[in-house]
């Protein structure tokens, strides 16, 4: 995008940014703030994201959501390569203003990950163990939706 990047409120005290009705996002030193993407409908948890100031903007100005990829460096509409965009129709952000929550609505097959699957949290972690080396991960039974190599040409995160 040419566009300047979108400047946002600083909040001046704790009060202010945990009490307060000023949008000031504390992004982290790489200039990103956590999203988890949720189902509007539902409130399944779908995917985890990062957005820097300008996919938070566009996000809010447009009602699609949009985020940035740390692997690639750049900005990214979802769904713009597979279909499977996300209409959002909130945005909350946590109480330090650390981390945003959209509630989207899916399109396209409605799966919001890039394995194919309705939502990224498609394996569970046993309980009542430590951890170890054997640890073994235990699927949902949330099956691919498409095959990712046919959208994306190759497996891409």
């Amino acid at each position: 995008m040419t566009e300047p990047t979108p400047a946002f409120a600083r909040a001046t005290d704790a009060h202010e940014l945990e009490e307060g009705t000023v949008l000031a996002p504390r992004f982290d030193a790489n200039g990103l703030i956590t999203c988890v993407a949720v189902d509007a409908a539902t409130n399944e948890i779908l995917m985890l994201a990062h957005m820097n100031a300008e996919a938070l903007s566009l996000t809010m100005a447009t009602g699609e959501a949009h985020y940035y990829s740390r692997s690639r460096k750049a900005l990214w509409k979802k769904g713009e390569t597979s279909g499977h965009t996300q209409k959002v129709s909130e945005i909350r952000i946590d109480c330090d203003q650390d981390a945003v929550i959209i509630k989207v609505t899916m399109g396209g097959t409605g799966a919001a990950c890039h394995t194919g699957r309705r939502s990224c949290f498609y394996r569970t972690i046993p309980l009542g163990a430590p951890a170890s080396a054997d640890t073994k991960l235990a699927f949902t039974g949330d099956e691919p939706r498409f095959d990712p190599k046919a959208v994306y040409g190759k497996h891409e995160h």
